[in-house]
This record gives structure tokens, C-alpha cells and sequence, in this order.
């Protein structure tokens, strides 16, 4: 039943809207900061002049001249994974911290800080680069430390921005960026490479970082009441949506105890190992799985590639959407809702693997099911991804962070054990790669679909005063 003085979300407008300004400006820095993740996979192939074991040094006249605009390094394949791995830890090493301190200081400066210092490290890679391998990884390191803040920070923002009729679609719009970067960086990179040089790659995605971050401290307000452009329709339409909702900008106390005997966390940190397992082996290990099953060359792949995070894209956006109607529509309830998406984000996935290892006998097939597979588990984005905030408004920064840790724990066991069983294995090494990814993605949906909640819990309420 509506309140009398609340404004009705159908006069209140979504296109123009600042909370939707606010989305859209989150999408294109998360697709800055994959930008600047992901770009040096692909860089890495003019930065080495082999990506085989003990490349030999070259000193043609061509390709002296050619190192002017693209340096060559002798980095042994061991370095080389060090480098593109170690961005992880250093996101990994500040989830928690960050999502802790998103409670506590201003999400202006954290996250406004931490995509301008990620950006000009991304700036001083080429730099680092001259100087040997070991400043790349210190750099990429500490990139890492910085996205994580940024990720981690962004969400705490729908707190005071998100009315609960479209958090759904608001979450999703801004972490698509994360699905979208990729794809644009598989697109343009080797053309940005090949036409100006790789040092490029790194100034053109650290300046954007830049810009995007200075138009950051000047138009984003932490509080809709702050905003000078907000209209007032919009801004009492928002308010009144969130009377209910709980948020603190002082020091708290986290019921550490609560929260481990809390079974749905327990089952939302579960699903996300699984989401983030199959997610990062399906991303990173997409352009060898084409290369293995269909022998084309660099270009197509890098085309082929990008198809499933420009449909991982899309279904990201559906899936926050239709979260949003059923809620609204009182379709189904909400914690019905949680489980239908997280259950279409890890079985579909997994329904389309093995599509793809048993029924991808042509070219079109093959490509079809690993588009569906790679793509349709953004269906998430309506289901764990914001289930935490369901549960613990109140510590949804700090959970975020301890569920994006666990998350990422799961991508870099699912990469590791990967390279593993593709190096021992030479009979049916993708067969059992992907039987384990669906083992674990069903393990984790039972868990889910028999605790999962989605009201908030008793231990997540402010008027609890049982503290660790």
C-alpha cells in the first residue's frame, strides 16, 4: 500500500534522472578499470618478442626501428603470468578493509582517490616496463589495491541512492561495466597496438581514468538531500523510498560472531565462489578453448572472444530489470526472486557447457553454446550479487568485501587449477575442467536454494546490541 505523501515511482522519470546519471557514470568507470586490468593480456603478445620459453633477443634493423613506438622485453612466460596475475592480489588484499571503511569515510574521496591513482599507474606501466619486470608487478600490484577499492566502495552507494524497487537494475547497470570493459579492450587494443604502439594502449586508458575521475569529485554528492541538479521530485521520491533503510557514517561495531553463524552469508559467500570460479575460467580461458576447438587465427579470435562479454552485458542489464518488475509487480517475493536469478546464473552456465562438450559438432554450434555459457551467468546480478544487501544493509560494505574475497579466492583457484589439468592432461583435459565447473556451480545452487533469505537478519539490525 502506498504512503500518501510518497511520490509514485511512475512520476518520477528514469531517463535523465541523476540516480541513473550516477549508474551510467559508475558503468564507464568499471569499464575503465577492466580496461586497465584486462589490456595487458593482450599487449603482452607485442611487449615479448616470444611468448614461448627463453625468447631469443632480436636486432633487425626493422624491428630496432619498429621499438621506438613498441619496446621489446625478453620475459619468460613464468614472469609473464606473475604480471598478469598479480593485479588479483593486490585487489584480493583490499576487499575487506575497503568494505569496512565504506562505512566510515567519505565514498566521494575513496572512490574518487582510488580510480585516479589506478589510472596513473596504469600511466607509468610503459615506464615501469624499461625498468625491469619487477616494478611492472609492484605497479600492477598496487593498481590492484586501488580497483579493489573502487569496486568494493561503488556499491555502498546505492544505500542512500537506490530506492528497493530498482536496486536491482541501478546495481546492475553500473557492474555491467565490469562485463563490458573486456570487450572493448579485446576490440581495440590490437588496433591502438598495432597503429600507434602498446605504450598507447596504457596512456589513452590511464587518461580516461583521469578525466573520469576528476568529473567524479565534481558532479557525484554522496546524498541525494546534497545534490544541487537533483529535481525535487526525484529527490523526495528517493528519500521516501528509504525512510526504512539503515545507514551510518560513524564508527561500528561488526557482530563477527553473528555473521559466521549467519547461514544465508554462508550460503551467498558459497554461491559466489562458485559465480566467480566459473566466470573467471570461462573469461580467461575462452580465447585457448576457441583456439583448441577451432583453429582460427589471432583476429577472429579476439572477435569471437568479445562476443560473450558483449552478451554477458546485455543479460547483466535484463537481469537487474526483471529483478526490479517482479519485485514491483509482486510477481513473486523477493526472496524467490534472489533464487531464481542466482539459479539461472549457475545453471544455465553449466546446462550450455555441456552443451558445449557434447553437442558442439559444427563451427556455429561451438560458438553459440560458448557465447551462452560465457554470458548467461549475469542472471546473478539479480540474485548474489545483491542478496548481501538484503540481509545486512546496515554492514553491506564490509560483507561485500568479505564475499568478494571468498568470490576471487574461487577465480584464482579455478585459473590455477586449470593451468594444472591443462599441463597434465592431454586425453580430455577440458572435460574434466568443465564437469568441475558444473560440480561446483550445483553444489553451491542446492546450499543456496534450501538457506537462502532475503529479509533483514536479526543480527544486521541496528537496534541489536550483541557485539563480538
Amino acid at each position: 500500500m502506498q504512503v500518501d505523501n510518497q511520490v509514485s515511482p511512475g512520476k518520477v522519470p528514469y531517463f535523465c534522472s541523476v540516480r541513473y546519471g550516477i549508474a551510467v557514470f559508475l558503468l564507464l568507470c568499471n569499464v575503465i578499470i577492466m580496461s586497465q586490468r584486462v589490456c595487458l593480456s593482450l599487449t603482452m603478445i607485442a611487449m615479448v618478442n616470444s611468448t614461448e620459453p627463453h625468447g631469443l633477443s632480436n636486432t633487425s634493423t626493422k624491428e630496432l626501428q619498429d621499438n621506438i613506438k613498441n619496446p621489446v622485453y625478453n620475459w619468460s612466460t613464468e614472469i609473464q603470468g606473475i604480471m598478469l596475475s598479480s593485479i588479483f592480489y593486490g585487489v584480493l588484499i583490499s576487499q575487506i578493509p575497503a568494505g569496512y571503511l565504506s562505512g566510515i569515510y567519505s565514498l566521494k574521496k575513496m572512490i574518487g582517490f582510488a580510480l585516479l591513482l589506478s589510472s596513473l599507474f596504469t600511466l607509468l606501466l610503459p615506464l615501469a616496463a624499461e625498468f625491469g619486470e619487477i616494478l611492472v608487478i609492484i605497479c600492477r600490484v598496487i593498481k590492484g589495491l586501488f580497483q579493489g577499492i573502487t569496486l568494493t566502495t561503488q556499491q555502498v552507494i546505492w544505500i542512500k541512492w537506490a530506492p528497493p524497487l530498482e536496486l536491482g537494475r541501478l546495481t546492475a547497470l553500473s557492474l555491467s561495466g565490469l562485463l563490458l570493459g573486456p570487450c572493448i579492450v579485446l576490440l581495440i587494443t590490437g588496433f591502438i597496438c598495432d597503429s600507434l604502439g602498446w605504450p598507447m594502449v596504457f596512456y589513452i586508458f590511464g587518461a580516461c581514468g583521469c578525466a573520469l575521475s576528476v568529473l567524479w569529485f565534481i558532479l557525484f554528492y554522496e546524498d541525494p538531500k546534497d545534490h544541487p541538479f537533483i529535481s525535487n521530485r526525484e529527490k523526495e521520491y528517493i528519500t521516501s523510498a528509504l525512510t526504512q533503510q539503515v545507514s551510518s557514517s560513524t564508527l561500528i561495531k561488526v557482530p563477527i560472531k553473528a555473521m559466521l553463524k549467519s547461514t544465508p552469508l554462508w550460503v551467498i559467500s558459497l554461491c559466489n565462489f562458485a559465480f566467480f570460479w566459473s566466470n573467471t575460467f570461462l573469461s580467461i580461458y575462452t580465447p585457448i578453448y576457441i583456439d583448441y576447438k577451432l583453429h582460427v587465427d589471432v583476429e577472429e579470435n579476439g572477435l569471437l572472444s568479445s562476443l560473450p562479454h558483449l552478451f554477458a552485458w546485455i543479460f547483466a542489464v535484463l537481469a537487474g530489470y526483471m529483478a526490479d518488475i517482479f519485485q514491483t509487480r509482486n510477481t513473486f517475493s523477493l526472496v524467490t526472486i534472489r533464487k531464481l536469478f542466482t539459479s539461472l546464473g549457475l545453471l544455465l552456465p553449466s546446462l550450455f557447457s555441456l552443451c558445449l562438450l557434447y553437442l558442439s559438432s559444427s563451427y556455429y554450434a561451438t560458438i553459440i553454446f560458448l557465447i551462452l555459457a560465457n554470458s548467461t551467468g549475469s542472471f546473478a546480478m539479480g540474485g548474489i550479487i545483491i542478496n548481501v544487501l538484503d540481509i545486512a544493509p546496515r554492514y553491506y560494505g564490509f560483507l561485500r568485501g568479505i564475499t568478494n574475497v571468498i568470490g576471487l579466492t574461487g577465480g584464482l583457484i579455478a585459473s590455477t587449477v586449470t593451468g594444472i589439468i591443462l599441463s597434465e592432461d592431454a586425453e580430455s583435459p577440458w572435460l574434466k575442467i568443465f564437469l568441475l565447473m558444473i560440480a561446483n556451480n550445483m553444489i553451491s545452487l542446492i546450499f543456496y536454494l534450501i538457506f537462502a533469505k532475503a529479509e533483514v537478519q536479526e543480527w544486521a539490525k541496528e537496534r541489536q546490541n550483541t557485539y563480538l
